[in-house]
């Protein structure tokens, strides 16, 4: 039997690497782990009622598509977030968790060849995983495309050749950008967009952390769109719970765009996937109708920001995120430097280098180690402070 290989020469998956580089020594205190985004909020005690309330749901298969309850309050939170009216039984499917719908859009959208070429998917550098595993899976060529201080931290995506563009058939953008923390602005999403619509290929906005920022809600891919008059099929965002609500075991995000796209990720699903039970489709329901929890839980990381501005803002270099929960701090060499905080310290947290890959002979991460900011507010202030005490002492 003959296997492809798209996936054989993959590098080492980020988690894998981190632990190979740290576990082989002792930690210099007890361990504070600011490596993966992994929300450590309560999440509203309600949550718990609602899924017993509707257990009898777990005797039944799951509507693929996510339930109408669950859809019309999806619908309803895209209004309320970015005043954009969806059809919730055509423009919007439930997700089993975010990183499903990001990789299954390729499937379903994107052609296998275009202009008679090998098709291209564009992505930023750094960026989440998945993108380019969802590129691979389609033998499409995963295009990296620097995110650095240099382009704001999000990609230029209208500075690739035009052949890159001709060939392209989706672009992933990830705002507010993890890890650096960087939100697209109304320019930059109707640049992107006009650049869509002359090249024909289509945005995959992963909008996960919209919901924890300082001040400003960050403008949404589909409000512009909408605002602009383009086709909706033009951009598909993509939405979860796990960090707007402090939910990520629940699995539960979702996908909306122009109604033909919707209807082409629904098929795929129905041969393909697995929908969330209806027990949890019901919390999640009830969660994505609520506002207050998602107001106290951004306070709370309001707070965060404010602790590491006060912590690291001596330090050349170093950027306050405009919204999301980590701090993309600037170092010399990533691995040293997170094998320094452990050993030294106790603190874990992610080199730059495996959120990004090499491109043009550059990893673009590699001069950066990533903290997560999800603990409770005193263990988060006191690994801020040993990082600043232990990698930039004044």
């Amino acid at each position: 039997m003959v296997f492809p290989e798209r996936f054989s020469n993959l590098p080492a998956h980020a988690w894998p690497r981190l632990r190979n580089l740290l576990d082989v020594s002792e930690g210099g205190g007890p361990a504070i782990h600011m490596t993966i985004g992994e929300p450590k909020h309560a999440f509203p005690a309600w949550v718990m009622d609602v899924i017993a309330e509707n257990a009898v749901g777990f005797n039944s298969y799951p509507p693929n598509e996510g339930s109408p309850e669950l859809r019309g309050a999806i619908a309803g939170f895209v209004q309320r977030r970015y005043d954009v009216a969806l059809d919730p039984d055509t423009q919007v499917m439930a997700l089993n968790g975010t990183r499903e719908g990001l990789y299954n859009a390729v499937m379903a959208l994107c052609p296998e060849a275009k202009n008679g070429q090998r098709p291209a998917i564009l992505m930023p550098n750094p960026f989440y995983q998945v993108y380019m595993i969802a590129a691979l899976g389609v033998a499409a060529d995963p295009i990296m495309v620097p995110a650095t201080l240099e382009t704001a931290h999000l990609p230029d995506f209208a500075g690739l050749p035009e052949d890159v563009l001709n060939r392209t058939t989706a672009a992933y953008i990830c705002s507010p950008a993890n890890p650096q923390g960087a939100v697209a602005t109304r320019d930059y999403w109707r640049d992107l967009i006009a650049l869509a619509e002359k090249y024909d290929f289509k945005i995959f906005a992963d909008e996960c952390y919209s919901e924890i920022y300082r001040d400003t809600p960050p403008v949404g891919a589909l409000q512009v769109a909408q605002e602009m008059g383009a086709d909706l099929n033009r951009v598909v965002i993509f939405h979860s719970l796990s960090k707007r609500s402090n939910l990520p075991g629940l699995r539960s995000g979702f996908v909306a765009s122009g109604a033909e796209n919707i209807r082409e990720i629904r098929q795929l699903r129905n041969f393909a996937g697995a929908p969330l039970p209806l027990p949890l489709q019901a919390a999640a329901a009830a969660v994505w109708n609520d506002e207050a929890h998602v107001i106290e839980n951004r306070a709370m990381y309001v707070e965060k920001y404010k602790a590491a501005d006060r912590i690291l803002g001596h330090i050349p270099g170093y950027a306050s995120p405009e919204a999301g929960f980590f701090l993309w701090l600037p170092v010399e060499n990533d691995e040293a430097a997170a094998v320094k905080l452990w050993r030294e310290t106790g603190v874990r947290v992610l080199p730059g280098g495996y959120l990004a890959q090499d491109w043009n002979g550059t990893n673009p991460g590699q001069k950066y180690i990533r903290a997560a900011m999800v603990a409770p507010q005193a263990e988060t202030e006191h690994g801020i402070t040993l990082i600043r005490d232990c990698l930039y002492p004044q």
